[in-house]
């Protein structure tokens, strides 16, 4: 009987070659694929944490904040408080305004033009809002509106001042924090006010 010489196939390395590569590459697309969205998800947080920044509680302003002067504000109608998180500007409505009119007098526009210098001085490009205050004559509903009118129109006049729309916003107290009792012309008089908050810069 005739012996066979049975040897074994000799495998081809280019197929174990072709399958590394392939096992390679699959191994680099996953790991580019993690990578990526490792980087996304850090991405997304900075600016979930930028947006969270820059959002703004102004309910927490405190009003009885310090007085303070600055050298660029010498008009007497104009009361300064700060504290190192926001600065403040109040000034009279009686000032700015008419009995229970919501038209800025011309009279007013000197004060405005001095803290409109110091806000560009201290706080150029700073988050700002407008508070409207009023007194208690009238209903709180006809007082809150009033307040947020007369708001509005002060931030007008800072926009057509040089100042962004985009960084203003408007609040209205009405006549539900008063600085002084409402049971006086005086006490009244006190109570009508504009107030502007400028955030100090982080």
């Amino acid at each position: 009987m005739a012996e066979l010489d049975v040897q074994p196939k000799k495998k081809n390395p280019i197929v174990w070659i072709i399958l590394v590569l392939i096992a390679l590459a699959l191994l680099f697309f996953l790991m580019r694929g993690c990578n990526e969205s490792k980087t996304t998800g850090l991405a997304d947080t900075t600016t979930r944490d930028t947006l969270a920044k820059t959002v703004v509680d102004w309910n927490q302003v405190d009003f009885n904040t310090p007085d303070t002067t600055y050298e660029e504000v010498t008009d007497t109608g104009i009361v300064i408080r700060s504290t190192s998180k926001y600065t403040i500007y109040g000034i009279g409505e009686n000032i700015l305004f008419a009995k229970d009119q919501s038209e800025i007098q011309r009279a007013a526009d000197v004060q405005l033009q001095q803290i409109a210098a110091s806000l560009k001085k201290r706080f150029n490009g700073a988050s700002l809002a407008v508070y409207g205050n009023t007194d208690a004559t009238g209903t709180a509903e006809h007082n809150k509106k009033l307040g947020a009118s007369r708001a509005e129109v002060v931030k007008d006049w800072l926009i057509q001042n040089g100042f962004s729309a985009d960084l203003i916003t408007v609040q209205s107290k009405g006549e539900s924090d008063p600085v002084a009792t409402n049971a006086t012309e005086k006490g009244k008089k006190l109570n009508r006010s504009v107030e502007i908050v400028a955030l100090a810069a982080k």
